[in-house]
């Protein structure tokens, strides 16, 4: 059985099904559906220099690559990698394909400094090793039941504060945008990150396929956004979740911010 490494095919559903898939098998706590996997490949901003790769195998993809440059970044030439191969697929030599395929890739296009996501798992420690990568910083992923666990008493916001929806912001987002801005600036993290092309956020961030308006929540103070929680659902697309299996609805946080004005 031979294993190749081709470019993401975003025109062919299939292809994307499986990239889809591929993601959610290996890393089932971050929501990639098809449609976020196509936005993501045709709507990052074009100094990302982004590509999405496949491992296959007989037809059947095992394994996938995002790679790009880091193009926010003050500091040029920071780029990142983040492969994942099946977990039932192992050892088939799709990691390490597409781990070669990308970093020649990014050197090409002027990268000095490759980052990736690696699970905090021996053998996945061990990959990344053998292949130069150290360890740096660590993440984790928090879950909670919705459905079943029990949730404490709601509690009412603090004087001079009001919850709204994103929706809300729906005919003039930049207030937003100048949040997120000044929130992701300050997140910890390998490299650091500045939002300033306010048209390329409006393109990936605030029309995202996985972005819900009316669940990501605003906190305003005076008329002015203060803090918010972005929410990221799947919309019903995917069948294979567990999550969606038992009758649910899997939501995601994909950023959680507070104005420097409004923190401690």
């Amino acid at each position: 059985m031979t294993v190749s490494v081709r470019d993401l095919r975003p025109d062919v559903r299939s292809d994307v099904e499986e990239f889809a898939l591929v993601r959610h098998l290996a890393l089932p706590f971050v929501l990639w559906t098809p449609d976020a996997v196509v936005h993501h490949l045709t709507h990052t901003h074009p100094d990302t220099r982004a590509r999405s790769l496949v491992a296959e195998e007989d037809g059947e993809v095992i394994g996938t690559a995002q790679v790009g440059l880091v193009h926010e970044s003050p500091e040029p030439g920071q780029a990142y990698l983040n492969i994942y191969v099946r977990p039932d697929r192992p050892r088939r030599g799709a990691g390490g394909l597409l781990v070669r395929a990308a970093e020649e890739y990014l050197t090409a296009e002027g990268a000095t400094r490759l980052l990736a996501w690696v699970l905090d798992a021996p053998g996945n420690r061990a990959f990344a090793e053998r292949r130069g990568y150290r360890a740096g910083r660590s993440a984790h992923f928090l879950r909670l039941d919705l459905a079943d666990g029990g949730l404490p008493p709601l509690q009412p916001p603090p004087p001079g504060v009001e919850l709204r929806p994103a929706a809300d912001y729906a005919d003039d987002p930049r207030p937003l945008f100048e949040l997120d801005a000044e929130t992701t600036t300050d997140e910890p993290g390998d490299v650091g990150t500045a939002l300033a092309d306010y048209e390329a956020w409006l393109t990936e961030t605030w029309r995202h396929p996985l972005l819900d308006l009316a669940l990501t929540t605003v906190a305003v103070v005076d008329g002015r956004p203060a803090a918010f929680t972005a929410a990221y659902t799947d919309g019903g697309s995917l069948p294979h979740s567990r999550i969606r299996s038992r009758g649910g609805t899997p939501i995601a946080t994909a950023m959680t911010g507070t104005a420097r004005a409004h923190r401690g």
